[in-house]
């Protein structure tokens, strides 16, 4: 602002070049997008394409007698994600700032109306999505980019007083509570759990003193376990996990099948479009369980090029994160790369037995509209935090 008034103040032909040459500075300071970043974007939502195709044609054409309902529905919304990432690139981030509040009540009023006759539907016992005009949509894939933005924004405002837990941490706790609260009510266990994740990984890396997440612990913890206690199918999860033999034909079925699929991939795999047990033999397979058809029909390498994409991915999210000039920005693509990297490795982890069922998609792969959008607009925003760079590669590592 003095700076301002200082131009204002001069001989307007010196003002004019120097207000000329402040604008100049700053397109300099900008950089293009990261564009190893963009390949690597690219390559996911191509690859997760095909192999949606290959795992979804089976299905679809029993369901709807149309080999390509989810792939066409999966591109569609790919597109939709596409348009929302390139507007997500562009958006300055003071209006991204200052919309937060706004952001939050979408969400919020979105997430309530999943509880409304005519409008929230029930499937499998789950009352997760909304809808209008003969779209469908799940407020809670949403809800985890409204909250990772909310919780860069406050972090940052608060970064100098986090010993004030009632001012600094409270209010955050209170919005990320409200959100996991309003996921657990739709009988989404899972995704409630992986939202409190994200919010204290968030916290951790805005330096929250250390005693206040032993506190969080000790108090969220017995809560935890006695939610996932209270409803059948979760400790029915929970079992088939610990010992999927015990109900091989039921609970332990998903588990036993997906494993099935990746030991029959072996190292070269049965080859695209050749996996047999995609043909009624794997529930889901074209939804949270596609990661068992690419281990089947691309094997050992395949998994292996999956995984190694997603490392580039995170690589290159939280470079963007060190890299960045402020907090805000730090810490926005922090959560960001943190939100779809933990979901990939937590579906994967689920794939190969490791944890147990969730229900959480892998981005870029399984079929789903909402989560595939959602997942587009955080990598626009990545590509908009990349231009806003404070060193360089070469200045991190020499």
């Amino acid at each position: 602002m003095d700076t301002w008034r200082a131009l204002c103040n001069s001989e307007p032909l010196y003002a004019e070049a120097e207000i000329m040459n402040a604008f100049s500075v700053e397109r300099v300071e900008k950089r293009p997008p990261d564009l190893v970043f963009l390949a690597v974007l690219v390559t996911l939502a191509g690859v997760g394409l095909s192999m949606l195709f290959s795992s979804s044609y089976f299905r679809a054409d029993h369901l709807f007698s149309d080999p390509l309902y989810f792939f066409r529905r999966q591109f569609i919304w790919v597109l939709l994600g596409s348009a929302s990432a390139v507007v997500a690139a562009r958006i300055p981030l003071s209006l991204l700032q200052k919309s937060v509040p706004l952001q939050i009540l979408v969400s919020f009023v979105l997430m309530v109306m999943t509880f409304v006759p005519g409008i929230g539907a029930q499937f499998l016992g789950a009352r997760r999505w909304i809808f209008l005009f003969g779209y469908s949509f799940q407020p809670s894939e949403l809800v985890k980019l409204t909250a990772v933005i909310y919780l860069a924004y406050i972090l940052a405002r608060k970064r100098d007083a986090m010993d004030d837990a009632v001012n600094s941490l409270l209010p955050p706790v209170i919005v990320v509570g409200i959100f996991a609260t309003l996921i657990y009510l739709q009988n989404d266990f899972s995704t409630s759990v992986f939202l409190i994740f994200i919010a204290v990984i968030m916290f951790f890396i805005a330096g929250v003193p250390i005693r206040y997440f032993l506190s969080l612990i000790a108090m969220v913890t017995p809560l935890s376990v006695l939610l996932l206690l209270t409803r059948e199918h979760r400790v029915m999860r929970l079992l088939a996990f610990l010992d999927p033999t015990l109900d091989p034909s039921g609970t332990g079925y998903q588990v036993l099948a997906a494993k099935r699929a990746l030991l029959h991939g072996g190292l070269w795999g049965a080859g695209i479009g050749q996996s047999s047990m995609k043909f009624g033999n794997l529930p889901e397979a074209h939804s949270d369980f596609v990661f068992a058809v690419v281990g089947e029909e691309t094997g050992l390498l395949g998994i292996l090029l999956v995984i190694t994409l997603f490392a580039l991915f995170a690589y290159r999210g939280y470079l963007v994160a060190v890299r960045s000039k402020d907090a805000f920005s730090s810490y926005l693509a922090f959560g960001l790369t943190t939100c779809v990297v933990f979901q990939a490795l937590l579906n994967m982890a689920v794939v190969s037995g490791l944890v147990p069922a969730t229900g959480i998609p892998l981005p870029f792969f399984s079929s789903g509209g909402s989560s595939v959008f959602v997942t587009l607009a955080m990598c626009g925003l990545l590509l908009n935090l990349s231009r806003h760079q404070d060193r360089t590669e070469e200045e991190l590592y020499g």
